[in-house]
């Protein structure tokens, strides 16, 4: 060990040991922590010019007390911040949901993950937001009954507890008021609440909502359910037999996806659902006889609800088993060959828009091409703002069966927005998850309480074919195009 001085600058440092066992490397490090230059940007003039990292002091000729000059430029010294770093706990709960870029999530208050699956899944949907706010501000109507406009309430306070909280949330009112209503999904096995299924949560949720908020609607707005997610639907029904025919109309709030040995894609389950054969009485017959009924969708929503049906009703087990069966389904949903063809006629113009406008994006002519679309169409892209967004204005439905929220035109073309998946092998055991993309375009898996982030090329794999979480219902948001 010897000590030496380094001249630096104007400045002169003294009795600086050098350790000579160890490399040059050692010394400059030093060197940076009295002056600030790093050991890279040193210059230290020794015997035979500058001093290496690996050099070896023994080889040197360095002496007690020699007095060595360095050149070189420092750090530039960083400074304090004027205000001191804020963590996330310390900033307002509603700054803290922000930050987060997701809602929070809910605990599981026993077997109740089908319900929580099904509230993440419609919270969502901003425009419903919007219309229970509404609802709230209108009061209950005569026609509406007491346990009805009780769950009402209780779904537009959990959906704003939700949106405020970063910690995850108890929906025990909810919960309380949801049994009340309907009191199957109370039931009890060994003192313990039973798993309910969640598409039967779902579809209560959804009738509650609609006989609420219609009796409050406006009269520019009669029905703010059925124009978010009723399904027109026009049938022709004919009997082979005797050659009766008619036809019918009706309103859906999903579509079914029937799974067989031929159905490997959703487009292709939902085709099967179309068709069904029903029997009842021919009145030219005098006796029943089958009727086969065939539907096309007249009517759109904002948000097109499909139900894999994966559950039936075994016998031998007495409890509902499940379809394992893998069947794709995509991120973009185009419906316009399941349409009628009076409504096609009325799609045609804003999809050649959108399909110009995509087009334009690409560096593409305007296109030339029919805008109607089948399977083997080449996919359009996301639309610019796809996802959901807070404070859209309420969706009225045309006379022509074309929801718009005045000012937007419905191309037929869907947009993945949230998926309920299941897990296990019968629909009253098992888990519910949701998996919901956010504001930000982000997905975020809802596991009861814990809420975790996952890449959208994942969320296409929760398709079936074993015992890992698979899609049980879909939801599509429109892509619309402006008036």
């Amino acid at each position: 060990m010897i000590t030496v001085s380094v001249k630096w600058q104007k400045e002169l440092f003294q009795a600086v040991e050098i350790d000579t066992s160890q490399p040059a490397y050692v010394f400059k490090c030093q060197l940076y922590d009295l002056t600030g230059v790093p050991p890279e940007r040193q210059k230290i003039m020794v015997k035979g010019g500058l001093l290496k990292d690996d050099a070896d002091w023994s080889t040197l000729g360095v002496k007690q007390g020699q007095k060595l000059m360095m050149m070189g430029t420092a750090d530039e010294i960083i400074k304090a911040p004027e205000k001191g770093p804020v963590f996330m706990e310390d900033l307002p709960e509603e700054e803290q949901v922000a930050a987060l870029g997701h809602s929070a999530g809910l605990f599981n208050l026993g077997n109740t993950c089908y319900m929580n699956s099904t509230v993440q899944c419609l919270h969502s949907v901003p425009e419903l937001k919007s219309a229970l706010i509404q609802y709230s501000h209108s009061g209950r109507s005569n026609d509406v009954d007491q346990t009805s406009h009780m769950l009402t309430i209780a779904t537009r306070d959990l959906f704003n507890e939700l949106d405020k909280s970063v910690k995850p949330v108890a929906p025990m009112q909810f919960w309380m008021v949801l049994r009340k209503k309907y009191p199957q999904f109370g039931q009890l096995h060994n003192g313990v609440f039973m798993q309910q299924d969640a598409e039967e949560c779902w579809t209560q949720l959804l009738y509650t909502l609609s006989q609420s908020l219609s009796s409050t609607g406006s009269s520019e707005n009669p029905d703010t359910m059925k124009a978010l997610f009723g399904i027109e639907l026009v049938s022709r029904v004919h009997c082979q037999e005797s050659g009766e025919e008619s036809s019918e109309t009706e309103s859906v709030y999903s579509l079914k996806c029937h799974i067989s040995q031929e159905v490997n894609h959703l487009h292709e389950g939902l085709k099967h659902a179309l068709k069904s054969e029903l029997e009842k009485a021919s009145p030219s017959l005098g006796r029943s006889a089958i009727y086969l009924k065939e539907s096309r969708i007249n009517g759109l929503p904002r948000y097109l609800t499909v139900q894999f049906v994966r559950f039936f009703w075994k016998r031998e087990s007495n409890q509902k088993a499940k379809i394992l069966r893998k069947v794709d389904y995509p991120l973009e949903l185009d419906i316009y060959d399941l349409c009628s063809d009076d409504l096609r006629k009325k799609l045609e113009a804003p999809r050649k828009i959108l399909r110009d406008e995509e087009g334009k994006k690409l560096g593409l002519k305007a296109s030339e091409k029919s805008s109607g679309s089948k399977d083997n169409d080449v996919k359009m892209s996301d639309a610019e703002g796809s996802s959901n967004r807070s404070g859209e204005p309420s969706i009225a439905t045309s006379e022509e069966g074309v929801p718009s929220d005045s000012g937007t035109q419905m191309t037929g073309i869907y947009d993945l927005v949230a998926v309920l998946t299941h897990k296990g092998r019968s629909a009253d055991s098992g888990h519910y998850v949701a998996w919901v993309k956010q504001e930000s375009g982000k997905w975020i898996e809802f596991d009861d309480d814990s809420p975790i982030a996952q890449r959208e090329e994942d969320i296409t794999k929760l398709s079936g074919g074993g015992d890992w979480h698979m899609a049980y219902i879909c939801m599509y948001k429109a892509r619309v195009l402006p008036k």
